[in-house]
């Protein structure tokens, strides 16, 4: 007998019991392999920015104050637009920056929004990673965000 991947959900709404089965989006994605956390950190870089009002992006989660975190790792990242643009969701990249870097955009493909992305439980070996979001607005004006993930061992 072959077994099915799909997971059932269960919700109850105003009395009345749904079951269906769950977006792909509750599953938990392997967004660094260990192979890839042995890769040295790349040569730090430094950006000129001029004035520009590109998207914004914004972590939410894990919270840029906390200090480590442990995996699975909730991973939020909120876009929003400015002046009207609105947010180009195919043209998000998001990027480990170590050496070789490594291009996450793909494992996160299925979670990402015009709003933003909600990886619920993305597994990341321990260790610090430097971290590159980026964005555009149907203007083709690019937001950036660079954030270090600390992931203690447990």
């Amino acid at each position: 007998m072959k077994k099915s991947g799909a997971v059932i959900c269960l919700a109850v709404a105003a009395g009345t019991l749904f079951i269906g089965a769950c977006p792909a989006q509750t599953r938990r994605v392997t967004l660094i392999t260990d192979d890839e956390a042995k890769r040295p950190a790349a040569a730090a870089l430094t950006f000129r920015a001029g004035i520009s009002r590109g998207p914004g992006i914004e972590l939410l989660s894990p919270k840029p104050s906390e200090k480590s975190v442990l995996s699975p790792v909730h991973l939020q990242l909120k876009f929003e637009g400015h002046g009207g643009a609105q947010i180009d969701e195919a043209s998000f990249k998001l990027i480990d920056a170590c050496n070789p870097a490594v291009d996450l955009t793909d494992r996160v493909k299925d979670f990402t929004k015009a709003t933003g992305i909600d990886v619920p439980e993305a597994d990341i070996p321990p260790g610090t990673y430097t971290i590159h979001a980026e964005v555009k607005d149907n203007e083709g004006r690019v937001g950036l965000l660079t954030f270090n993930l600390n992931v203690a061992k447990q």
